[in-house]
């Protein structure tokens, strides 16, 4: 278990929160550009940042520790591999600090190798490898490390959307095998649903909401907190005198035909855009932006005017 106390992402939080991390459980940490996420990690692992608090690990209090001394590995969004040492090398480097035996060496390589599925990659370096591959051999190094906690600080930002796609699965699978502390940082809601057992929601360095993936998406703290769970923005309007908002994915095109007691809007399309099997239809609504995120392609043209409707109860004001 891994507690923070009192802690603060940058000296202008206003107030500091208290945060506990389970072990066997992988926190996603999800927040925009200069939220705090790599203020988070770097107060874990003990290295320098504006962020303050107290870091306690199963009731040890780490905070006036070295980052040397800490069970905590921490792997960058950045691949970085020792580019003149062989995988089975980079993988054994914390094992070679430690000084550990020859023999615990090569059955640590081995096994992590074979968890991280590039054990017939062992003999190669970094240079040789994909960008996928080499994520995984960081992710090797710093399990070697045996740290009850790890860090990984955006881990698959620099990497193709393919590539993040199929990894966001495999390496969810692999990191509950481990059972140890996972906390990973993103500025992507969709990595909190593939990955999270948790989600921390920041800005400017303070705690919005916390609590389990579904949760938090079903019920917001605020519209911050909501926003950070969309994809792409929230849609802002006014309900029974309140300020309100609904979900792209909770919008819908309505038949002219077709007679409702749910919520009805008319929209002029400003812009639409399609991947195949979604569309997203930008427009005006009430004088606001307003996007629509629909399965399917649709037949629609800039200045078209639609009708929509959504359920009162995917609404929620604040």
């Amino acid at each position: 278990m891994l507690q923070l106390i009192d802690t603060r992402l940058s000296p202008d939080t206003e107030d500091p929160f208290d945060h506990t991390f389970a072990a066997g459980e992988i926190a996603v940490v999800l927040g925009a550009n200069q939220s705090g996420k790599t203020n988070l990690c770097r107060l874990i692992a003990g290295l320098n940042s504006d962020a303050t608090g107290h870091v306690r690990l199963n009731g040890d209090d780490l905070t006036s520790l070295d980052p040397r001394q800490r069970p905590v590995a921490l792997v960058y969004q950045a691949f970085i591999n020792y580019p003149n040492l062989t995988v089975a090398e980079n993988i054994a480097s914390p094992l070679v600090a430690a000084r550990q035996p020859a023999a615990i060496q090569q059955e640590k390589v081995n096994e992590l190798a074979r968890l991280l599925r590039i054990e017939e990659l062992l003999g190669r370096y970094p240079h040789e490898l994909s960008g996928g591959q080499q994520q995984r051999l960081a992710i090797a190094r710093a399990l070697a490390k045996e740290a009850d906690v790890l860090l990984l600080d955006e881990p698959l930002v620099n990497l193709d959307f393919k590539l993040r796609e199929a990894l966001d699965v495999e390496l969810r699978g692999l990191l509950k095998e481990i059972g140890t502390i996972v906390i990973w940082t993103t500025s992507d809601p969709r990595d909190v649903f593939a990955l999270g057992d948790q989600v921390l929601l920041l800005s400017r360095g303070a705690l919005l909401q916390a609590g389990t993936p579904l949760s938090v998406y079903e019920r917001p703290a605020s519209f911050a907190a909501m926003e950070l769970m969309a994809e792409p923005r929230i849609n802002r309007f006014s309900h029974n005198g309140l300020d309100s908002a609904l979900r792209p994915e909770h919008v819908r095109l309505r038949d002219s035909s077709e007679t409702t007691d749910e919520l009805d809007f008319t929209m002029t399309v400003t812009a639409f855009e399609t991947s195949g099997d979604e569309s997203f239809i930008h427009g005006r609504v009430i004088d606001q932006d307003w996007v629509v995120r629909s399965h399917g392609m649709h037949a629609v043209a800039p200045g078209e005017t639609l009708a929509l409707t959504a359920r009162a109860d995917d609404v929620r004001s604040f």
